[in-house]
């Protein structure tokens, strides 16, 4: 029906107004009720990943969202079993992170649905050859294989720290050329034309080491990791290859062995993940989200050009 009087639009927009306040108000006494149980977690390693142990609707509403947040820092992976979210709620758990990131390949409104990626079997950071990688990744299990497909993460962060002075120092100096090409070498060595020219879109320099606004620095290698600047290729594949040994000793690595209805949520900016191997006639099916990055990876000459 049409508002015809100034006194009705203003007794419309005063109703409106009210019902949001209220709407507000019961959020926060929502998010207060749960703030009185405390947020239950389980530490699964020493140096990476926690379980978390908490009402589902809490997590959906945010109660938690700053602890969530420190919590995923902190310990790099978080693991969440048993709850049963469609992918709306998965969508808004991920919101309440922070921005979910749209736009990739084969989205859906955030959604990527995982069942075989060729490069995901061996140890990466999403986002490499972007300057705001993601910074954190959900993955929710849909169908579970029998036998594999495991996903182990590593604490990039806790192996920088754990290396000599000096050599922080010294790789913290290094730039490095990621590439889509190298992130594939070893599962498609002999790539199409077509694939190839696909893969040559995706290319950047990135810092070794990221100096993160915490204050803390984290290492950047893995599969998509193709060289170092200026350094001679033998002795440069060389140090890679040592500071991914050295970055997924078990002591910085957890292994999620998955179960239906589990959701896993990780750090991609302090974290490196990989899949392991499985039958792909299991079905295996995973849906993903994505928050947007709040830093950018980027070389000091980059961010002094922004």
């Amino acid at each position: 029906m049409p508002i015809d009087t100034v006194e009705e639009r203003c007794e419309t927009m005063l109703t409106v107004s009210v019902d949001s306040m209220e709407g507000r108000a019961r959020d926060r006494a929502r998010r207060v009720q749960w703030r009185d149980v405390l947020l239950n977690t389980i530490d699964l390693t020493p140096a990476i990943g926690s379980e978390v142990v908490v009402d589902p609707q809490a997590l959906l509403e945010g109660a938690y969202a700053d602890e969530f947040r420190e919590l995923l820092i902190r310990r790099g992976v978080i693991a969440i079993r048993g709850v049963d979210f469609d992918d709306d709620q998965l969508r808004a758990l991920t919101a309440t992170i922070g921005e979910v990131r749209q736009g990739a390949l084969y989205e859906n409104k955030g959604m990527l649905e995982v069942v075989h990626i060729p490069g995901s079997y061996f140890w990466h950071v999403d986002g490499t050859y972007t300057e705001m990688p993601p910074f954190a990744t959900l993955l929710a299990a849909r169908v579970v294989a029998p036998e594999g497909g495991e996903t182990e993460f590593a604490n990039t962060y806790a192996a920088f720290e754990d290396l000599p002075l000096d050599e922080q120092e010294y790789l913290s100096t290094l730039e490095v050329v990621h590439t889509m090409k190298a992130a594939h070498n070893y599962a498609v060595p002999e790539p199409s034309v077509e694939r190839f020219q696909t893969w040559q879109g995706h290319r950047g320099v990135r810092p070794l080491v990221w100096r993160h606004k915490s204050g803390r620095r984290s290492l950047v290698i893995g599969a998509t990791a193709s060289h170092i600047v200026d350094m001679h290729f033998v002795d440069s594949h060389e140090l890679l290859q040592r500071l991914l040994a050295h970055t997924t000793q078990d002591k910085y690595v957890y292994k999620h062995r998955w179960k239906a209805r589990d959701v896993v949520i990780w750090d991609n900016t302090g974290t490196m993940h990989r899949v392991r191997p499985f039958d792909l006639s299991s079905g295996r099916r995973m849906h993903r989200f994505a928050v947007e990055g709040t830093e950018p990876l980027a070389t000091a000459l980059q961010l002094g050009a922004a």
